[in-house]
């Protein structure tokens, strides 16, 4: 029987050693158009946070919450952690991400523009850009995503 000591200082088993390369992260993912996709739209909801805590801190919660969003689907698409949950949808959970985050941020970047302090208007351009982003990624997902499930469908 080894005891708790033996048992930490032996190398892991090939099994364990296998669970934790599920977490290596696709550089060729990152450099991708999604990929690149992903990083700007985190980047920008970054920087929206910054500027909404600097001005009106009661919008800050929609940028923050979009952060984490794109964080977690930014760290399942380039793990391929993703392809574990074969359940589920992931071009219309994406999808339905991208729109989201349109109406949320059309509405808040519009109601701080209101304000007309220097970083709300900071973060109200900020969120037009980043607001093109996100429809050019829902555009994207949906005309190679979507769209072809949905005539293979059709076919059968």
């Amino acid at each position: 029987m080894l005891s708790a000591l033996d048992r930490r200082d032996r190398p892991p088993e090939e099994g364990a050693a296998a669970g934790l390369q599920g977490f290596a992260v696709d550089k060729t993912f990152l450099s991708s158009l999604k990929g690149i996709l992903l990083e700007t739209e985190l980047a920008l909801t970054f920087i929206i946070f910054i500027c909404f805590t600097a001005s009106i801190s009661a919008y800050m919660a929609a940028a923050l919450l979009e952060f984490f969003i794109t964080l977690a689907f930014l760290f399942l698409y380039a793990t391929q952690y993703y392809q574990r949950f074969d359940r589920l949808n992931w071009p219309c959970l994406d999808f339905l991400r991208c729109v989201s985050a349109i109406i949320i941020f059309l509405v808040v970047s519009f109601a701080a523009v209101t304000s007309r302090d220097g970083a709300a208007i900071a973060a109200f351009v900020f969120g037009i850009i980043l607001v093109s982003v996100f429809a050019y990624d829902a555009f994207k997902i949906y005309r190679t995503e979507i769209v072809p499930r949905a005539t293979q469908g059709d076919q059968q």
